[in-house]
């Protein structure tokens, strides 16, 4: 509504900017987090007597040290995340529908599964198959919504303008990304401050390439696909930077309060769609590498015990694997969040390599 004032210049002018707006969105959500995270830690304090169920498979250090304390705190990132959207993007673009969307849907469903843990005391939550069937129908869904309004394609880095048309198979690519990206942070959601610092990397990196992407100027000197109206997806993507580090205020070591599937799915989704609308897919393998660590450590665990009944991995995801070697929890997150960074340089870095 400020920005209809635009016109009278002076101060208004501001709200114009793509950019003003995208700082306006990290600040609200980040305030929101202050002002609300007390309240809702002690809220779910109340309501979890004995907090996040501990895998008793896991270093005794892990277990003592993470009793007790409450899950679900991604409530507070979705609830930041979604306000600051809300006041500080372009309501009328359907892109920031369709991420908000996931965000939500998958923050439903990390929500009951939260929820049934901490009731059953328990950390089996929803059925693995069940969980994933509904994440597909909502990445089908969002993927056919998508499909409607940007070209069926498939950009490849390093490559100038290069879109392979994926014809029918786009559904289930785009679909498959969502979901990967979800589950991915999921799983490297296990120690305090690990999950939540690369989804930030990740937010930061997919910001300047939604501006990038939904302005022509850049896409013709970069050599990169045009998507109109990419670019408001910068905004949420600074409401997820500023969500995620009024979280991290709280989540930092010693936690007082867990994200849980409720935040993990929710900002996994959210990244990977981003990721099919900018049509970065495949940077986003890059951006997103450790999650892939850490699902591929799950993948060869699995695989392995199944076919060989020897595990490669003391345990898995991956960072639970050197946490069993000894190794000291911050320097497990520090030098994870280095590698985040390293990445996500690498992948802004195909942009230009071209």
């Amino acid at each position: 509504m400020l920005q209809l004032l635009a016109e009278q210049g002076g101060l208004f002018n501001l709200f114009s900017y793509l950019t003003f707006r995208t700082g306006g969105a990290v600040i609200t959500a980040l305030i929101i987090c202050f002002l609300t995270g007390p309240r809702i830690i002690n809220w779910l304090k109340t309501k979890q007597k004995k907090g996040q169920p501990i895998r008793e498979d896991g270093p005794q250090s892990h277990i003592v040290a993470k009793a007790g304390t409450p899950t679900m705190g991604g409530f507070m990132i979705l609830l930041a995340l979604c306000i600051s959207t809300l006041l500080w993007s372009d309501l009328r673009n359907p892109y920031v529908w369709a991420v908000l969307f996931v965000t939500l849907s998958f923050g439903a469903i990390g929500f009951v599964d939260d929820y049934l843990k901490v009731t059953k005391a328990s950390s089996a939550g929803v059925p693995g198959r069940l969980k994933f069937l509904i994440e597909m129908a909502i990445g089908l869904a969002v993927a056919w919504w998508l499909a409607a309004l940007v070209e069926p394609t498939l950009a490849l880095p390093f490559f100038k303008a290069l879109l392979i048309n994926l014809g029918l198979f786009y559904l289930p690519f785009a679909c498959l990304v969502i979901v990967w990206a979800g589950n991915a942070v999921n799983l490297t959601d296990g120690l305090d401050g690990l999950a939540i610092v690369p989804v930030m990397i990740a937010a930061a990196a997919f910001g300047l390439i939604a501006y990038l992407v939904g302005n022509t100027v850049y896409t013709e000197y970069l050599g990169i696909a045009y998507v109109a109206g990419a670019g408001e997806l910068a905004v949420l993507c600074g409401a997820i930077i500023g969500a995620g580090l009024g979280f991290l205020w709280f989540n930092a070591p010693p936690a007082m309060v867990f994200m849980g599937d409720t935040g993990s799915l929710a900002l996994g989704g959210a990244i990977g769609t981003i990721a099919v609308v900018t049509k970065h897919e495949i940077v986003l393998g890059i951006i997103g590498g450790l999650f892939w660590l850490e699902t591929i450590s799950v993948i060869v665990q699995v695989l392995s015990f199944k076919l060989t009944g020897k595990r490669v991995f003391r345990m898995a995801p991956l960072h639970h694997h050197y946490e069993q070697k000894g190794w000291a929890e911050p320097t497990i997150v520090i030098r994870f969040w280095i590698i985040a960074v390293v990445l996500a340089l690498v992948g802004l870095a195909t942009l230009k390599l071209r």
